[in-house]
């Protein structure tokens, strides 16, 4: 595993068990680092859910479609920076190694303002044969 899929699964699924990416003290024991923590509303409440782990690359100008999801969706930004655009509220941009969660049923659109690849790792966990994101006209 990726050290980035690592701590990000950590990260997701609540783990305090040392993930791949960590910090290390004097005694060499290794440490996640904890990159966001937020309570979040509308996770699945069936007896089994679907985790997905997805990588997505934007070039310079590059946007997602316009959309919703039916769960919450965590994105961590690996390279260059995320602009999410929600509809109602000001631009969010998140830089590298930050992170943020996007809310469940509210339309949006992500975006790379920058001159230069933004590359992402996005955690989904949701009712198994959910789709990932329910695209809207625009």
């Amino acid at each position: 595993m990726r050290p980035h899929l690592a701590l990000g699964t950590a990260i997701v699924l609540g783990c305090t068990a040392p993930a791949v990416a960590q910090s290390h003290d004097a005694h060499g024991i290794a440490k996640p680092n904890l990159v966001l923590q937020q309570v979040v509303e509308g996770l699945p409440k069936e007896d089994k859910q679907s985790v997905r782990v997805m990588t997505a690359s934007f070039k310079p100008g590059d946007k997602t479609v316009y959309h919703t999801h039916r769960y919450p969706v965590t994105v961590y930004v690996l390279e260059g920076a995320f602009t999410l655009e929600l509809d109602g509220k000001p631009p969010l941009t998140v830089k590298a190694g930050e992170a943020l969660v996007e809310p469940p049923g509210v339309p949006m659109t992500g975006y790379n303002r920058t001159d230069g690849e933004t590359r992402v790792v996005i955690f989904y966990v949701s009712a198994v044969d959910t789709p990932f994101l329910d695209p809207l006209g625009h």
